[in-house]
């Protein structure tokens, strides 16, 4: 039985423990190679379905990844706000930075001592022309690499696939994120959203978030 790989070495504990025993009962592989540091943000893709959410939350609490995802300051309240934070929530007042959301995440990940920051540059579960770019202007604002996770249904795996530090050059970080990728089905195929850039960004023009 190939052991779980662990986030940053750390010992197992009893909830990685059951968390992975339950990820290897539905037949899933977790993945995670050497992460290159203690912050990254994170792009799960294909994300086409809400089942996606189990599997990444084993995944997580298997591994021990400091996963989170950001959720909007007002949703953070009685009692919701102890739910999300429970499965890795983090509120971002966007208002701390001048309204810019992008800076905002930017800055709470420079107050976290680690955060793997799940985002979905599809934006949506159904099939839409192209990836949005805040993932990659955040990891580029924040000065941390990309996690290019996996929901791979086809093969039963999830997890990172591997790192990509941007470059700002798209055409070749959207390559290379392509190559990652190869192979890659989601839950429903039919669902997923090619891996590309919106035309206005990868021609240099920063999108609004």
């Amino acid at each position: 039985m190939t052991p779980v790989p662990r986030w940053m070495n750390r010992p197992a504990t009893p909830r990685s423990k059951a968390a992975a025993a339950l990820l290897r009962l539905g037949g899933w592989t977790a993945l995670l190679p050497p992460a290159p540091g203690p912050k990254l943000v994170g792009a799960a893709y294909p994300h086409t379905s809400n089942w996606d959410l189990l599997p990444a939350l084993l995944w997580a609490w298997a591994t021990g990844t400091p996963l989170k995802f950001v959720a909007k300051h007002s949703l953070f309240r009685f009692p919701l706000g102890s739910l999300l934070r429970a499965w890795g929530g983090v509120s971002v007042d966007r208002r701390r930075a001048g309204g810019n959301f992008v800076d905002a995440v930017a800055t709470m990940i420079a107050e976290q001592p680690e955060i793997v920051l799940g985002l979905a540059p599809e934006g949506t579960r159904e099939r839409a022309e192209a990836w949005k770019s805040g993932f990659y202007h955040m990891a580029q604002a924040a000065g941390v690499p990309v996690a290019l996770i996996a929901f791979d249904w086809k093969r039963r795996r999830v997890g990172v696939l591997g790192y990509l530090t941007p470059s700002g050059d798209f055409e070749a970080d959207y390559q290379q994120i392509r190559a990652i990728y190869a192979g890659v089905v989601g839950r429903h195929p039919q669902k997923a959203t090619p891996i590309r850039a919106r035309l206005e960004v990868a021609e240099g023009v920063r999108e609004r978030m």
